[in-house]
């Protein structure tokens, strides 16, 4: 039996990247259902593809300190409370909610409990450090898209039904990058030793992650005269970055760009990196990279405790082994994270074979994420859709 023509569809996408997500989504949903109508809160991607945005995705980003985030928090109880009765009293044919698993997973909870259908695009992290996350995904999410290849047979020894999709990174980056075409758009030379830095994009990992790079960086500059070092600044936080160069003394040496993390990804030879969601863009344009983090300390003890695997870069996460260095907190010195870069572009004259080996590696990951994902995440709401009759 065939779904309705025009389901209507209830979204939360949160942050930039989720809107990315839901785009994506949306484009599946209209090849199936050109009339597919879409609302609940969402960004300027989703409203290309016709989304109704009751709210915008920004509604759902938390920053600030003591009073100013405790509003935020407050703020968002209420927007979810809001929009949860709002669906409830006109029920949407299936509710999706994209990433921004604190908002999502508890609407998802209350939505379901009320007969309607919910799907969760993007697992939570459940195999790094979020295991307790299980049983609250179990009850929040009908079905759960996941965006890597070992997800939903994990999923299913805890009873949760799921899909892989592919990961849309890998539809976005090519499998072979133009490394010379991005170097000129950035003013580089074919000669150019190249190193990419990218510290992170929020506020307290340029705090504690920046540094440490930079004073790498001024180590490296020394040693290798044909060195160029190239940050790619996301706009919020240039200022920040910028500042944190003068401090280091290298604000002369370091090329900051703001955004085009790609491009800079694509020029290098190699990059360090924070652990996180780059670490796997790296990846998939083939760059040999050292991972590294640092945080409070605190934080640092209670993720510690949590941690699931031995691996925190999500490279090596997924070859389910140490293809690239990580170093992190107290192991994360200047001199260590010089060193590790170093070999890495030495290995480019001394040991070829090294770099073939790690592009050979990272190419396979990339056709392993690579799927339609647009139409395997609208195939598996179909399926939702006529299950539920």
């Amino acid at each position: 039996m065939p779904a309705k023509s025009s389901p209507q569809v209830a979204m939360v996408a949160g942050e930039t990247s989720g809107d990315l997500l839901a785009g994506l989504l949306l484009d599946g949903l209209r090849d199936k259902w050109p009339e597919v109508q879409s609302f609940g809160i969402g960004g300027p991607q989703m409203q290309e593809r016709g989304f109704d945005a009751w709210w915008q995705s920004e509604r759902l980003a938390v920053h600030g300190y003591s009073l100013e985030l405790l509003q935020k928090i407050l703020g968002l109880f209420r927007l979810r409370a809001e929009l949860r009765d709002k669906l409830i009293a006109q029920p949407p044919s299936v509710f999706i909610g994209v990433d921004a698993p604190d908002f999502n997973l508890g609407l998802e909870q209350k939505l379901r409990e009320a007969g309607i259908k919910t799907v969760h695009f993007v697992c939570p992290s459940i195999w790094a450090w979020r295991a307790n996350r299980v049983d609250k995904i179990r009850a929040s999410a009908d079905h759960v898209l996941c965006i890597f290849p070992f997800e939903p047979e994990l999923l299913a020894k805890h009873g949760i039904a799921a899909t892989y999709v592919g990961h849309p990174l890998a539809r976005v980056i090519p499998m072979v990058a133009d490394k010379q075409a991005a170097r000129a758009q950035l003013g580089l030379s074919a000669d150019d030793e190249v190193l990419a830095i990218l510290p992170g994009s929020r506020s307290a990992e340029v705090k504690f992650i920046a540094k440490p790079f930079f004073q790498a960086a001024a180590i490296l500059l020394k040693q290798r005269p044909r060195l160029k070092a190239v940050v790619p600044a996301v706009p919020k936080q240039r200022e920040k970055i910028e500042a944190m160069a003068r401090e280091c003394g290298v604000a002369d040496r370091l090329q900051i760009v703001t955004g085009q993390s790609h491009a800079v990804l694509a020029a290098c030879d190699c990059t360090l990196i924070a652990s996180g969601t780059a670490t796997l863009e790296a990846a998939l344009y083939k760059r040999p990279m050292v991972i590294s983090y640092h945080m409070h300390p605190i934080s640092w003890r209670l993720m510690k405790r949590k941690q699931l695997q031995p691996w925190v870069g999500l490279p090596n996460i997924l070859c389910g082994e140490f293809v690239v260095p990580e170093l992190l907190q107290d192991a994360a010195t200047p001199e260590a994270l010089a060193a590790a870069v170093a070999q890495w572009l030495d290995a480019y004259s001394q040991q070829p074979q090294n770099i073939l080996t790690l592009e050979k590696r990272f190419t396979e990951l990339h056709e392993s994420l690579l799927r339609d994902t647009p139409k395997l995440a609208a195939d598996a709401i179909e399926k939702i859709l006529v299950a539920k009759g």
